[in-house]
């Protein structure tokens, strides 16, 4: 397969599109189809690498057994640091469109080694996600498969280990090969599913509202709805409001996916800041809406239909679908779920492909991965490699213990934190010198994204403080230290040994001679 090596050569000026204020940003073009996305397309893949009804029907229970009545007024807290953090993107973007996005901003800011670090805060948080979406969909793909044949023999076919692996290796060489061949096939296929998750919602919570106060003994649970669920001071403990909140900030995770997507998009300035905030205020809408409809149907109870019921809370849209939308109607949340997962599945890619990208075309990473296909202008060989690198690992993990898949999805919270937060103060430390400047500027490059990174900061730490405990996640520990602290730090630390790997091979990078810290135009001397 030819590709094209996107690296300049000496002597070559380094370009990139020229925000409105004049600056460049050391910005470097590394051959991508630009012009390919517009701004619902981008707005349209941040909702879908989200995946808001896997998200929805994963945590909808989890957070009211943490939280109770109060699950709304937790949404709205989690949503917070992500909006403020949000617009630390945006304002980066601005002057940098570099589809590196926090690699390269926290490179600017605070040089190679922290925007090092938090470019691979994010790729192995993305490749987490990966496998588990992977897994979701596979899970979801053979229990439609059931209720469509009203088989339960088909749907068990999901707990036969090899025929899961075969199914979820099959959904992720699929999604790999859509992200390969380009933006443009993206986009087509998230509009039908986005549009599906949405519509399907849309109607759940119709019927979940037709269904509050009916009488009917299903939902003997209903409640009236209360202002008060709005209240997150109304948690009855920090610590159940803390847990709430994180599980909160995962229903957000993905949003940035658009501004990754930066250097393909029309308008690449302004455009992938103003489809994030779209996006956000889309999910904050949907998990409102949603959450609050299913609890007025069915209440927070630990019993029956209870959103908390131990049973089902990690699962509710299959514990509802039939009483709330009936056995014709209720399959499409069996479909939506699969849609989400999918759908979520294919845009994850993006990120995690154009920020090895970037990575490598500052040499940052070996160069073989600062190619990009002739024909469909995308980073194929990260692409590849990325899909190869999710069927690697969940087939790994689910060969060696379900516990280790389970606590290394606890521990993806602590990677989003991570470098969600470093971002957010790389946009402050970037633009220091004109938070002065106007009231603009002081609020919306210094006051919100260092609100929303203390914020992320905090909920990393008591995460990290919380996973030692064994009895985190699935409860198993090493050396009686609890198993998603030792893989999410693990994780970190082995980021920390590849950097070093990456330092010896690559010693320029690591000077500041190829992204230089804080200098807005670059250009590589002979």
């Amino acid at each position: 397969m030819t590709q094209l090596d996107a690296r300049p050569q000496a002597g070559d000026t380094v370009r990139g599109s020229a925000p409105a204020d004049g600056r460049d940003g050391g910005v470097r073009g590394k051959g991508l189809g630009g012009n390919s996305v517009g701004l619902m397309g981008s707005a349209v893949i941040g909702v879908s690498t989200v995946a808001p009804v896997y998200c929805l029907t994963s945590t909808l229970g989890s957070t009211a057994g943490e939280v109770g009545v109060q699950m709304p007024a937790v949404f709205l807290a989690g949503f917070l640091p992500m909006l403020l953090v949000a617009f630390a993107y945006r304002e980066l973007n601005k002057v940098m469109p570099d589809c590196g996005t926090s690699f390269t901003w926290t490179v600017k800011a605070f040089g190679p080694r922290v925007g090092w670090m938090c470019g691979w805060g994010l790729v192995i948080a993305t490749i987490i996600v990966l496998s588990n979406l992977a897994g979701v969909a596979t899970s979801y793909f053979w229990l439609l498969a059931g209720e469509v044949t009203n088989s339960a023999s088909v749907a068990a076919l999901d707990d036969n280990k090899l025929v899961h692996i075969g199914t979820c290796l099959a959904l992720i060489a699929a999604a790999t090969a859509i992200s390969y061949r380009g933006m443009t096939a993206t986009k087509g296929v998230q509009y039908a599913l986005v549009g599906l998750q949405l519509a399907v919602l849309a109607l759940f919570v119709t019927m979940a509202l037709s269904k509050a106060g009916s009488g009917d003994a299903a939902f003997a649970g209903s409640l009236d709805f209360s202002w008060s669920w709005m209240n997150p001071f109304a948690v009855q403990s920090f610590a159940a409001f803390t847990a709430g909140l994180s599980l909160s900030i995962f229903m957000f995770w993905g949003w940035d996916a658009c501004l990754t997507a930066n250097e393909e998009t029309t308008g690449s300035e302004k455009t992938p800041g103003r489809a994030a905030l779209i996006a956000m205020v889309v999910l904050v809408g949907s998990y409102l809406a949603t959450g609050i409809a299913a609890q007025m149907a069915v209440g927070s109870g630990t019993s029956g239909l209870g959103l908390a019921d131990p049973e089902t809370s990690d699962n509710v849209f299959a514990a509802l679908a039939g009483p709330v939308m009936g056995p014709g109607l209720g399959v499409l949340l069996f479909v939506a779920v699969l849609a989400s997962a999918a759908a979520s599945l294919q845009t994850t890619f993006i990120p995690v492909a154009r920020t090895v990208l970037a990575m490598s075309t500052y040499e940052a990473m070996p160069a073989s991965y600062a190619k990009v296909h002739p024909r469909f202008k995308t980073p194929g060989r990260a692409t590849v490699t990325a899909g190869i690198g999710t069927g690697v690992f969940y087939t790994v993990m689910t060969l060696i213990s379900e516990h280790v898949l389970i606590d290394t999805i606890y521990a993806l919270g602590l990677m989003i934190c991570f470098y969600y937060a470093l971002t957010a103060f790389a946009c402050v430390w970037y633009f220091r010198a004109e938070l002065t400047r106007s009231g603009r500027d002081l609020v919306f490059k210094g006051l919100f994204p260092a609100v929303g990174g203390l914020l992320l900061a905090a909920v990393f730490a008591k995460t990290l403080y919380d996973m030692w405990d064994p009895a985190y996640g699935s409860g198993s520990s090493v050396l009686g230290v609890g198993s998603v602290f030792v893989i999410g730090v693990g994780l970190l630390l082995l980021g920390v040994v590849l950097m070093v790997a990456m330092e010896r091979r690559s010693p320029a990078f690591f000077r500041g001679q190829v992204l230089t810290k804080e200098t807005p135009a670059l250009v590589v001397e002979g």
